[in-house]
């Protein structure tokens, strides 16, 4: 089996079994990448309550950056890492107010995926993973983010080598993978990770990609060693 053919198979085999995420209308950048700078190093309903009570307490990104960083850290507290979060929030909404003349991210829906990225990443605290989430889930852009989960599900089934950084993972992933899939393939990569493709005690008889897993002892193995190069 090809490279692409592994890609897709897996692809499809997830949708039948975890289903075809909806794709719900982007949202606002700015909030989308605060709502990530919140995930880091927490679970997805400390992120959510952090959020939640950071937007009750201040209702625009104005009264935020009024408030100053402590106001912050003391309303995303529950979301963990407070201190470091909330200055790097707060430094990122006086960076926009200075370079844009207003604290929105609305700037790059016109940019071309490339450099709305690069924007992204010249950002304190923002890396690949932060800023493509940006790109997919609040730009509608073709791009695919690779959390923890993704990481190690993707190693296992031999899609990135066993020693590649996180930078070169999401290079490699984002050639790999076509864009019609990204948006369905990461958050059935995610759910697959979190459920049965576990960093220990892994229950490989009954994850439904097994076979196209030479981690699970499948025999459907990817990437030919004549394509490994093209990949690395």
């Amino acid at each position: 089996m090809d490279r692409l053919g592994h890609v897709k198979a897996v692809h499809r085999r997830l949708e039948e079994v975890f289903g075809r995420p909806r794709k719900e209308t982007a949202g606002d950048p700015l909030d989308g990448l605060i709502l990530t700078m919140l995930s880091q190093n927490t679970n997805d309903r400390n992120r959510d309550r952090a959020f939640a009570r950071l937007k009750e307490r201040f209702p625009t990104w104005e009264a935020a950056l009024k408030a100053g960083p402590q106001a912050l850290e003391e309303a995303i507290r529950v979301g963990g890492l407070a201190r470091i979060k909330s200055r790097r929030i707060w430094a990122l909404l006086d960076q926009l107010r200075h370079t844009q003349g207003r604290i929105s991210l609305q700037h790059l829906r016109g940019l071309p995926s490339e450099e709305a990225e690069q924007r992204l990443l010249a950002i304190p605290g923002v890396g690949k993973k932060t800023a493509r989430c940006v790109l997919l889930f609040h730009l509608g852009r073709d791009a695919f983010p690779a959390d923890t989960h993704i990481l190690r599900v993707t190693r296992r089934l031999g899609w990135i080598p066993e020693q590649a950084t996180a930078d070169r993972a999401h290079e490699i992933l984002q050639g790999l993978i076509p864009p019609p899939c990204m948006f369905s393939l990461h958050l059935n990569l995610i759910h697959l990770g979190r459920t049965l493709c576990r960093p220990k005690a892994s229950r490989c008889p009954s994850c439904p990609v097994q076979p196209w897993c030479q981690h699970g002892g499948g025999t459907l193995t990817f990437p030919k060693d004549e394509d490994r190069e093209e990949i690395l």
